[in-house]
């Protein structure tokens, strides 16, 4: 794609992985794009076999925070995995917002918006799931299309579940993995969720098919469960109870023949502290699906 730029390129490792900061026009969200992509010292352009772990974001956050505090490189590099980190929304002068944080620029939700002035450029469902990987396939040859996954923390865990499951219920894309840190795991039931749908889509009603916990149910009864899902979860995270909603992603899991593994961890709360503490395990969970 002609309009894309490689921004940066900083060595995040001792054993040579690299990170590159880049640029596109999008033709998803109508606007410039940022995104990250970590390749590990083992990638190499002339062979497509390395794999990729796609990691969105949360509310408020852009391409740059899980690079800046994840402290993931290292396990990354390790396994041999790519890391590609996209931000959260389309962004711009000519772009929607909103003075609220949970609403708007840095708050896509991964949906793709049908109502006034969001759906102009609010694309993020189709950019994630189908223009993000052509971009990546072209630009970094090395990687291998047939090999990535997905995982995300909150607002991003919430796109990492959904976009998985519809992907799997489609049979358009295969996300072969899928983990989560914090995920918005009810999005119809809570604050955040319904005031998202209520904007992007006018009615929660809508929602319904971009919530995880009711995807689930359509997962089972096409016989396309996951053989497992990683989930970590702070107790002492402000969100948990009002806006998270875990339980009901439980409950219905076990319902419906889903295996979950859910770690629950005393003291831990929703910050970027949390997921450094946990990335390790997920890069490895991804990593043992990716071979």
């Amino acid at each position: 794609m002609s309009s894309f730029k490689i921004l940066s390129s900083t060595r995040v490792t001792r054993q040579g992985g690299v990170l590159h900061r880049c640029q596109h026009q999008s033709n998803s969200t109508a606007c410039d794009m940022m995104f990250a992509i970590f390749l590990p010292h083992s990638y190499h352009e002339s062979s497509p076999t390395t794999p990729a772990l796609y990691y969105l974001s949360g509310l408020t956050c852009n391409d740059q925070n899980f690079s800046q505090k994840a402290g993931a490189f290292l396990h990354a590099d390790a396994a041999g995995l790519a890391l590609v980190l996209p931000d959260t929304s389309p962004r711009g002068e000519a772009v929607a917002n909103d003075d609220a944080y949970d609403l708007g620029q840095g708050a896509g939700f991964y949906i793709n918006a049908t109502q006034e002035p969001w759906k102009a450029h609010f694309q993020m469902e189709s950019y994630i799931q189908k223009e993000l990987p052509a971009v990546i396939n072209e630009n970094f040859p090395g990687i291998n299309p047939a090999l990535k996954s997905i995982s995300g923390h909150s607002m991003g865990g919430h796109g990492a579940l959904t976009l998985a499951f519809k992907s799997k219920i489609s049979g358009e894309t295969d996300w072969k993995s899928v983990s989560a840190f914090a995920p918005i795991c009810h999005p119809t039931a809570c604050p955040w969720g319904k005031k998202a749908f209520e904007n992007y889509f006018g009615s929660v009603e809508i929602g319904l098919a971009h919530d995880a916990t009711e995807l689930l149910k359509q997962l089972a009864e096409k016989s396309l469960l996951y053989d497992d899902i990683l989930i970590d979860q702070g107790l002492d995270d402000e969100f948990l109870k009002e806006q998270l909603c875990l339980d009901d992603f439980e409950s219905t899991a076990a319902s419906v023949g889903q295996t979950v593994t859910i770690r629950r961890h005393e003291g831990m709360d929703h910050s970027y502290y949390f997921i450094a503490a946990c990335v390790a395990d997920h890069i490895d969970f991804h990593a043992k699906k990716l071979k």
